[in-house]
């Protein structure tokens, strides 16, 4: 355990569920605040290695999530090795299954493993505590927002939003005295954002992504599929509510008989105008909303999310932050709350009975001594 307050250096690591690859991102911190901020790196996976992870999806054991861990676990120490000692590591890992309320959750990767290759102390498995205790595992990046609102000295509630595979929305109140405070956060994912998107390109035209959203710009909105996307139950829910990467796998057959055109453009608008219904749950209305992740690069997402909400969109470098490494820099502050025996989730962001703090700590030497005790080969 580190003390809590000390000042630390942590590297954080995350894979998302669009697939694309590795962020991994340097903060300084003292569990509660962001002191600062150091070196960034990205890794990207190649095709093959895509492919092992997408054969993976949905999946909670046997040869396919094998072969994604070693895909994970590999590419992890390539990128990690890369940089200097630090005094902690935050892995997330890759999800693969998101259940909370019957199977729960499945991020493979094994940190143990990372921590004898690096030489430095591995916190991972952030979720399954959360789980076990009632929560949905997710979004784990809250109490990250409630700091980052802190350092950015932001006066009146806002909005940050996650736009990966799947989209997530945390609500801050950066007056509460902390994050798991009553009322300091609300947090929930909003419904598909990227994931259906990039399987349409993927499938259609053998392109990871659409490329600033100009194929969507090109196209029209099929406002009948939209409106019965809006329909589902899952937006009716009061949060805090999560979702696995392919809970809508449905929506690429809707969109089926459309252009491409057509279909990007309607599946933009889906995820636009679900998180405009995550809006109305907002104890406030938020001052601004600050997007990361990688659907702050499609102009037309960002132009129909400023349209639906009828407040500031921006993205998150508008307030001198990195919405590529804003979630691997989530892992690495939840990384040094778990040394420091700090919650990482509360009922507000997770729906958990009580703050919690999740994770596993893993230091150098502790899988060759249980290896050497069992008296197995390495």
């Amino acid at each position: 355990m580190l003390k809590a307050g000390a000042k630390v250096r942590v590297l954080g690591a995350m894979s998302g569920t669009s697939l694309d690859g590795v962020d991994a991102a340097v903060i300084e911190t003292d569990g509660q605040n962001v002191l600062g901020f150091g070196r960034s790196a990205f890794r990207p996976y190649d095709a093959d290695e895509q492919s092992i992870l997408r054969a993976a999806l949905g999946q909670w054991g046997g040869p396919a999530v094998e072969a994604a861990a070693e895909v994970v676990e590999t590419a992890h120490a390539e990128l990690l090795s890369q940089f200097d000692p630090v005094d902690l590591v935050g892995f997330h890992g890759q999800t693969l299954a998101h259940d909370p309320s019957g199977q729960g959750t499945l991020q493979v990767g094994d940190g143990a493993i990372l921590a004898e290759v690096l030489g430095w102390p591995v916190v991972w498995d952030f979720r399954s505590a959360d789980v076990k205790l009632g929560g949905e595992g997710a979004p784990l990046a809250p109490f990250y927002h409630f700091a980052l609102a802190r350092y950015v000295k932001a006066r009146e509630p806002l909005v940050f939003l996650n736009l990966g595979g799947v989209g997530n929305l945390t609500w801050v109140d950066p007056t509460a005295e902390k994050p798991e405070a009553d009322g300091a956060l609300l947090a929930f994912d909003t419904g598909p954002a990227n994931a259906p998107i990039n399987d349409l390109m993927h499938g259609r035209r053998g392109q990871d992504r659409d490329q600033d959203g100009a194929l969507a710009a090109a196209g029209t909105v099929d406002d009948q599929i939209v409106a019965s996307f809006l329909s589902h139950r899952f937006f009716h829910r009061m949060p805090p509510k999560s979702l696995d990467r392919d809970a809508w796998g449905s929506l690429i057959h809707s969109v089926e008989t459309l252009s491409d055109a057509d279909a990007a453009a309607t599946l933009t608008a889906c995820a636009a105008q679900a998180v405009h219904e995550g809006l109305g749950f907002c104890p406030r209305p938020p001052s601004r909303i600050l997007v990361t992740g990688g659907g702050r690069h499609n102009t037309t997402m960002m132009k129909m999310l400023a349209a639906a909400a009828q407040i500031p969109v921006d993205p998150v470098e508008a307030v001198g932050l990195d919405g590529d490494m804003l979630e691997a820099q989530a892992f690495a502050f939840l990384a040094a709350r778990v040394a420091m025996g700090l919650p990482t989730s509360c009922p507000g962001t997770t729906g958990v009975r009580a703050a919690v703090g999740g994770g596993t700590v893993s230091r150098p030497g502790t899988l060759l001594a249980a290896v050497g005790a069992s008296g197995g080969d390495i």
